[in-house]
């Protein structure tokens, strides 16, 4: 339960795989849509490689939230992306204090 507290989902018997990947369907989408804002500071090639691994998590992303860590292997995509975008520090400038 600590990730929980960490702002990460936690898969238990309670909670269906679909909450838990529709939770991480909406954050890749966020990191996608911040790669493309950010396009001019990466080359081409590097928009479309990651542009086609976030497509290709999306198009797994249903039934590696049923798998065994499967929650804990999205998560750690979901902060390698978030290295290159930086989502999660422009959501936390914008969060109330």
């Amino acid at each position: 339960m600590h990730s929980a507290l960490l702002g990460q989902p936690t898969a238990s018997p309670y909670s269906p795989p679909t909450l838990i990947s529709n939770f991480y369907r909406e954050e890749f989408l966020k990191h996608r849509e911040f790669l493309q804002l950010q396009r001019e500071s990466y080359s081409e090639r590097a928009v479309a490689d990651a542009d086609a691994a976030i497509c290709r998590v999306l198009g797994q992303l249903d039934r590696l939230c049923t798998r065994h860590e499967g929650v804990q292997m999205v998560s750690r995509l979901l902060r390698s992306f978030d290295v290159v975008t930086g989502v999660s520090v422009f959501s936390n400038r914008h969060l109330p204090h």
